[in-house]
């Protein structure tokens, strides 16, 4: 991402490396999604990182933490998730708030924790290009099973998503909802227990680009393991993505993504230590992903 016309207004300095990161499953697990596979007493030491409703709900290595910490305190890290800024807000990382965010999938803009105005009205004008989310809210609740729906929500009123029994959803049924909502501009990601239906103009990527643009960021680091996190990856000058998730179920890879070899909170640790290791070397360069 080139950095064009920088404003005055952002912490970094020109030349800056920007690494946006994808945060469930790429750097926060749910107790659900660690793997930890290995024998009890080699398990890492884990941190909460995000509590629900009195419950500790989201967690990451202490290893990784300190990665994370010095990462920020080298580079522009700037968060890149689905998550509304409601459930964002829920998170508590490791090292000052970042300064800025990007939530509901490229929808909102958080400039230190409030939403940026003119952002939210440039993804307004965007948003016109796509069927209307009711439309598409409709079509998903009209073709569910009531044996596997748990519960379905509009995010923000930019997208829907519906929380289902794995166990119990048809195979095809997400690629058949894809099949159709593509055409109607929309773009549909399973992640977990929760179908996405999210607008093709929402995409984590061009939030970042104006990061970047803002605070005259001229290299970015991606990390994601959604298909929702494809368009961050490939606009990164160097990505990383975990052996688990949609992109890995699909195999989808370019030749500037590196694959790590761990699934579950592992993978994370380890993207947030190649990314350190890229930081250290001349224009972000690695040797051997």
């Amino acid at each position: 991402m080139t950095a064009v016309t920088p404003h005055t207004d952002g912490p970094g300095a020109a030349g800056r490396v920007l690494v946006a990161s994808d945060l469930d499953r790429t750097l926060i697990y749910s107790a659900a999604a660690l793997e930890l596979t290995m024998p009890d007493p080699r398990a890492p030491r884990l941190l909460c990182v995000e509590t629900y409703e009195h419950k500790p709900l989201s967690f990451m290595t202490e290893e990784a933490s300190g990665l994370l910490a010095a990462l920020a305190a080298r580079a522009l890290f700037v968060p890149a998730t689905t998550r509304t800024p409601e459930q964002y807000r829920r998170i508590r990382l490791p090292g000052p708030p970042p300064r800025y965010a990007v939530c509901a999938n490229g929808g909102r803009l958080l400039v230190d924790g409030k939403s940026d105005p003119e952002w939210r009205e440039r993804v307004r004008e965007r948003l016109t290009e796509c069927a209307p989310l009711e439309q598409v809210r409709a079509r998903m609740l009209r073709r569910a099973g009531a044996e596997w729906l748990l519960k379905e929500r509009i995010a923000d009123g930019l997208f829907a998503y519906l929380v289902v029994e794995r166990s119990l959803l048809p195979e095809t049924w997400v690629k058949e909802l894809a099949a159709w909502a593509g055409p109607q501009g929309w773009n549909v990601s399973l992640q977990g227990r929760k179908i996405y239906a999210v607008p093709q103009p929402l995409t984590k990527s061009a939030a970042v680009a104006e990061v970047a643009r803002r605070t005259g960021s001229t290299l970015t680091f991606a990390a994601g393991d959604s298909l929702l996190d494809a368009d961050l990856l490939s606009a990164a000058d160097v990505a990383w993505r975990p052996a688990h998730g949609e992109l890995a179920d699909s195999g989808w890879q370019l030749p500037h993504v590196r694959v790590v070899p761990e699934r579950g909170v592992l993978a994370g640790e380890t993207v947030l230590r190649r990314m350190s290791a890229a930081l250290a070397q001349p224009h972000g360069a690695t040797e051997g992903g």
